[in-house]
């Protein structure tokens, strides 16, 4: 979470676009991630410098020799946010407009390439010279208030806070997962380096993100040190569908800041004819859409088979079904409705989901997770597509708490659930024996089906009552009497003072 001064300097940068004219959060957004990008690529270049001074290897700079924008060569070192930030503002002002832009929609050389297509309509929108000199020293400030901050994730800490910004505006339903909840998921599902992984609702590409960051940290040597893994990993691993333009661009963006040179980010509605994806990928990551309705015009007809539902909240797990190879596996956010609702497609896709493949765990999670941006109760599912059943017995955890106060604050508290839950499902060998009363435990597949395959985690929590003893009513009242006489008492010295 971002607080103190770095969250002031932020909301500075934002009053900044606002007293230049730009007041659209999209538009800011938007125009914020492109000098981001343009800031991480001086950093990531440099970066990969070092890392192939360290590992022996060849290295070319993106922006070494003369760099051709358009019809021209210039000076590739001047397009470096280290060298043009010190220009005069008209300078920097023309430089950016006329050459660092054009060179970062031209970067990628797959014209076919997600970055390309998304890319091809971005528009630099900042309009004098002077709010541009005042958005780079503010950001320049940023960056230099977050190298202080020793922790890893602050780069990632700063750009979720700036897309909150899009959800206190209230536009286009955007709808973030707070990144230890993403952390949390992909390190339950613990990646491999061969999948093949796709967000059918995407949005900045968080989860993706969070998987290529996990396989850097925990299989780096098995990818990288690899011809054949690391080109799987650098342009068929990586998979997202969105419907709107603008995040497409800066999930493209996060993607490549983040190492990925070519991941597949698509425009698409995922719920309709356009997405014929069929046994495709070996894991899914989502927190698609909970509040949609659809008319069943729109939506694919396969998927309809499975639950008849305008409620996309249930066409997105039908989807996930039919998108997922056998043996591949999804962790997917849904709002507790899913797990308890009683209509006919809320039971067909349970059961699907329960009869059908192999559910393996429901984490419940407090309302507060998605804080301040809206106070609904959620769940984790995480399934293996089998086709043919595999369920035996349930995980179910009660989460209590995720690190962070659950009222509109979230500031951080010692209290924190995630470890112990990463830990016990890596160890559920170790779960059978667990009583109901716990925060985990195992639910046999045949009680969940007699209870109409409901998975709320309160149909099978028990309670744990202890007993009070409480005095007798003659003692309770013989201790009235006493305080009534120290009252009377009381009142009497009262009046003697008066």
């Amino acid at each position: 979470m971002i607080t103190g001064e770095l969250k002031n300097r932020i909301d500075g940068l934002w009053n900044v676009f606002a007293a230049g004219g730009l007041v659209n959060p999209l538009d800011v957004i938007e125009q914020i991630t492109y000098l981001m990008f343009i800031h991480d690529l001086d950093d990531t270049d440099n970066m990969r410098a070092k890392e192939a001074v360290m590992l022996g290897l060849p290295h070319k700079s993106i922006f070494a020799d003369k760099v051709k924008v358009g019809d021209r060569e210039i000076d590739g070192n001047q397009l470096k946010w280290s060298v043009f930030h010190d220009f005069p503002a008209a300078k920097m002002y023309s430089t950016v407009q006329e050459w660092v832009f054009p060179f970062i929609k031209g970067l990628h050389d797959d014209k076919d390439s997600a970055y390309s297509k998304y890319m091809d309509d971005a528009i630099f929108k900042i309009p004098t010279p002077l709010l541009l000199d005042k958005i780079v020293s503010a950001l320049d400030d940023i960056y230099a208030q977050m190298a202080q901050i020793k922790d890893s994730d602050i780069r990632g800490d700063v750009y979720e806070y700036l897309l909150s910004k899009i959800a206190q505006s209230g536009l286009n339903g955007q709808f973030r997962t707070p990144r230890h909840i993403i952390r949390m998921m992909v390190e339950l599902m613990d990646p491999s380096a061969d999948e093949v992984i796709c967000d059918p609702a995407c949005g900045t590409s968080g989860f993706l993100v969070a998987t290529g960051d996990y396989l850097k940290e925990k299989r780096k040597e098995e990818i990288f040190f690899n011809r054949q893994k690391k080109a799987h990993y650098m342009n068929g691993m990586f998979h997202g569908y969105d419907m709107d333009r603008t995040m497409l661009r800066i999930g493209a963006m996060n993607m490549m800041t983040h190492g990925v040179d070519n991941p597949y980010i698509e425009y698409r509605d995922s719920l309709s004819d356009q997405n014929a994806d069929k046994d495709k990928y070996s894991l899914i990551f989502a927190n698609p859409p909970f509040k949609g309705s659809l008319d069943y015009d729109t939506v694919s007809a396969d998927l309809l088979k499975v639950c008849k539902t305008k409620k996309t909240e249930l066409l997105f797990l039908a989807l996930m079904l039919r998108m997922l190879r056998v043996g591949g596996r999804c962790a997917v956010i849904v709002p507790d409705g899913v797990l308890f609702g009683s209509s006919t497609a809320h039971k067909a896709i349970r059961k699907a989901i329960v009869d059908d493949n192999r559910l393996e765990a429901v984490i419940s999670m407090p309302s507060g997770v998605f804080k301040p941006y809206a106070g609904v109760s959620t769940g984790i599912l995480i399934f293996t597509k089998t086709g043919h059943g595999g369920t035996d017995k349930v995980w179910f955890y009660d989460m209590q708490a995720d690190g962070f106060s659950l009222d509109d604050k979230r500031t951080e508290v010692k209290e924190n659930d995630i470890p112990d839950i990463v830990a016990r499902f890596h160890n559920l060998e170790a779960e059978t024996d667990r009583a109901r009363t716990e925060k985990s435990f195992f639910v046999p597949k045949d009680e969940i089906v007699q209870n109409e395959y409901d998975l709320s985690i309160n149909k099978y929590k028990k309670t744990e009552y202890k007993p009070v003893e409480y005095a007798s009513t003659a003692e309770i009242m013989a201790e009235l009497h006493e305080l009534e006489i120290e009252i009377t008492k009381g009142l009497a010295e009262l009046e003697e003072l008066l």
